[in-house]
């Protein structure tokens, strides 16, 4: 059973409807880069360190989250039962939800946060540039 499911699994790549590797999560990494500046423009902590160790929101972020990535989930799970279908004849839900976390969810985990860790360093990085600017405007005006 576990090599089967592993083999179906394997097959996917090469299968009907392989773009979705690439695709989904692109779109995942997108969304995941957009809400992590916007984490960073907020002075929110890195949303999953947050999600680790902030007991008191953690249901918060969570939600968030799965707010932002269920679209991507769930297109992920239609398109693999579609190719369940197709190349497989049957539909294995459980292994379409792996497919699904996999393409949707577990990329924008690993991306949000160091986008927000990034967009916070770039962002002190234009302001020391600014600084800078302006202390070199009053001296020259001076």
């Amino acid at each position: 059973m576990g090599i089967t499911i592993l083999d179906h699994l394997i097959r996917r790549i090469n299968g009907p409807l392989a773009f979705r590797f690439i695709i989904q999560p692109v779109v995942a990494a997108i969304i995941a880069i957009i809400a992590g500046v916007k984490d960073a423009r907020e002075g929110r902590p890195p949303h999953g360190w947050a999600v680790l160790t902030d007991s008191t929101r953690r249901y918060k972020l969570i939600q968030e989250s799965w707010k932002q990535t269920a679209k991507v989930f769930v297109a992920a799970v239609i398109i693999d039962l579609i190719y369940e279908v197709i190349e497989l004849g049957r539909i294995y839900l459980g292994q379409s939800l792996i497919v699904a976390i996999i393409l949707a969810l577990i990329p924008y985990l690993l991306i949000r946060g160091p986008a927000n860790r990034i967009a916070r360093r770039w962002s002190r990085l234009r302001k020391r540039s600014s600084d800078g600017d302006h202390k070199t405007q009053s001296r020259s005006s001076a």
